[in-house]
């Protein structure tokens, strides 16, 4: 034990590993939530098996003196709850990781381990599920943390649960804190982190929930969709705020139905949202197309996960930027935007349903599975949103769509004013009667696609971090944000800037210029082929040759990060 360090007074990374089935998602919102009540500065993600039991699963809780925003590959601390846990994550332990296990389940490791009895404890109290939350108090008490807050938390998450049932998660806790504590008054670990009170009051998010609350700060009324991984948070979200915030629910029986449900809303004048993942998105491109011929709004929140097929259903990657770029058959505007920040999705998500009334085109929002399940506390929330309306009231001589100067016609919705609102999938004149005149195909082409000129003048500008005086310029989009930020800040180079896009298409005109300055342009993509990069340079005709990507299923580390942007940006 005296060569690992096992003082942490700045930071400390603790992963809990163990079988789907044991509660380590149970662990995870507990620790985070009484960390963070506790005053801590807190991230937490996870990665896990497409199974309902065994496999391996793990989360990563890292708690700092800073808020930090990223993961790290480094464990300090590793909690394995079966013996196939420290295989799992074995190629992430270094000699100074701390082991803390259960030595009924490690006879044979090669590893140093300090043996909780994390199940013997959980049986005394009287069954072995409770092992989870004996793990949790004896994580708590490493800080030296006051166990009432941890009571509290488990008072109201289990209030729904009888009386013996919180009586035993109280002693399970209580057991382990005791279990823990001895190891920090010992001198054996502790994590002396300093809390700050303030930090109780900070927001605690994760990406299901800002896309939600953003979808509400836009008007949603109306969800119909089939549920997929990892798009159903999302759908679970606005479910459980249904009554209050009065949305309409609809889980529909696939998702042909979902998009066509979202478009038939949007049409009687709802703001409705549709959540799903690539395979269900897939399905939807017909419906895509349909929302581009009728010119009726649609807002898509497109959940990333790998493919193709099934691939890794509950692992993450930015693989579907093309599919979302292409997708429907024909010639129509879309938008494509993708958060980057629990700061600034909210804002974003509520701008997606703004965008898609007022170009009465479909926006889709790319986001992925780490985004979603990715927690952290902050101070700020970008909450300057407002509800942007453009239905009018009808005319008798009302034409659904009119031409105009600028693409866009005047939307009604039936019932509301004298004029019939007649639309249709077919090629349509200006009343929206079927027509196969090739004169008028032309025109309600031009009519269409001239709206993607509008688009651009309202476009949402790129993030710029960094100096003017750049050599490098990383680049990167969507949910890689915090993570190359925080590489950059490790870094702390002068010479390299860093360029992030929420809006990924249309390209903002202004774009160019930050990437004609720059000597060394390195782009940062969680694919396997730069999808991007390459719709840059169809953009901007500007080839980045030096690219990071990664599409193991896991999200980029910190500290690989680091090491690969100092190798592409060298003396340049």
């Amino acid at each position: 034990m005296n060569k690992k360090k096992n003082l942490f007074s700045k930071d400390v990374s603790i992963v809990l590993c163990g079988k789907a089935g044991q509660g380590i998602k149970t662990i995870e919102l507990i620790l985070v939530h009484v960390l963070k009540q506790s005053g801590y500065n807190v991230f937490s993600t996870k990665e896990y098996m497409s199974r309902v039991r065994g496999g391996s699963n793990s989360t990563i809780i890292r708690v700092s003196d800073k808020n930090v925003k990223s993961m790290k590959n480094k464990i300090d601390i590793l909690i394995p709850l079966d013996n196939q846990a420290i295989d799992h994550v074995s190629d992430r332990l270094s000699e100074d990781t701390i082991i803390l296990g259960d030595k009924e389940l490690f006879k044979d490791t090669k590893y140093e381990i300090i043996s909780i009895p994390f199940i013997k404890t959980a049986k005394e109290i009287g069954n072995k599920i409770y092992e989870n939350i004996v793990a949790c108090g004896a994580i708590l008490a490493l800080f030296n943390n006051n166990l009432e807050i941890l009571n509290e938390y488990i008072t109201n998450k289990f209030k729904t649960k009888s009386n013996d049932i919180i009586k035993d998660n109280i002693a399970a806790a209580k057991k382990g804190y005791e279990l823990g504590k001895e190891l920090y008054d010992n001198s054996i670990i502790r994590i002396d982190i300093a809390s700050n009170p303030e930090i109780k009051n900070d927001y605690f998010l994760n990406g299901n929930d800002t896309i939600g609350f953003g979808a509400l700060m836009g008007g949603c009324n109306f969800i119909s969709s089939y549920p997929m991984s990892p798009g159903t948070g999302v759908l679970t979200f606005l479910s459980e705020h249904s009554k209050e915030m009065g949305i309409v629910v609809e889980q529909a029986e696939d998702e042909i139905s979902a998009v066509n449900m979202s478009i038939g809303a949007w049409y009687a004048g709802a703001r409705a949202l549709v959540t799903t993942s690539g395979g269900g998105f897939a399905l939807m491109g017909e419906g895509i197309s349909l929302s581009g011929v009728l010119e009726t709004p649609t807002v898509i929140h497109l959940a990333q996960r790998p493919g193709p097929g099934t691939g890794l259903p509950t692992r993450t990657e930015q693989g579907d930027l093309e599919v979302a770029l292409y997708s429907g058959h024909g010639e129509f505007p879309r938008i494509i935007l993708a958060p980057s920040s629990i700061e600034n999705t909210i804002k974003l998500t509520a701008e997606a349903f703004n965008l898609a009334d007022k170009y009465q085109s479909p926006v889709i929002i790319l986001s992925d599975q780490y985004f979603l399940d990715t927690f952290y506390n902050t101070k700020n929330l970008n909450l300057d949103t407002e509800i942007q309306n453009h239905i009018i009231k009808t005319e008798k001589d009302y034409k659904r769509y009119e031409v105009s100067d600028s693409g866009i016609s005047k939307r009604g919705i039936p019932g509301f004013g004298k004029g019939l609102v007649r639309v249709d999938s077919d090629e349509h004149d200006e009343e929206g009667r079927i027509t196969e005149d090739m004169g008028v195909r032309v025109t309600m082409t031009d009519k269409r696609l001239k709206k993607l000129d509008l688009i651009k003048e309202s476009i949402i500008d790129p993030i710029f971090t960094g100096s003017q005086d750049y050599d490098t310029l990383v680049i990167g989009w969507g949910s890689t944000y915090n993570v190359i930020k925080e590489a950059l800040e490790e870094i702390d180079n002068k010479k390299i800037s860093y360029l992030h896009f929420e809006q990924v298409y249309p390209i903002s005109n202004k774009v160019k210029p930050y990437l004609k300055k720059a000597k060394n342009i390195i782009i940062i993509e969680n694919n396997a082929t730069a999808q991007f990069s390459k719709l840059l340079c169809i953009s901007t005709g500007i080839e980045i040759k030096n690219t990071i990507l990664k599409y193991n299923g896991i999200h980029f580390y910190q500290e690989e990060l680091v090491l690969k942007i100092n190798e592409l940006a060298g003396d340049k």
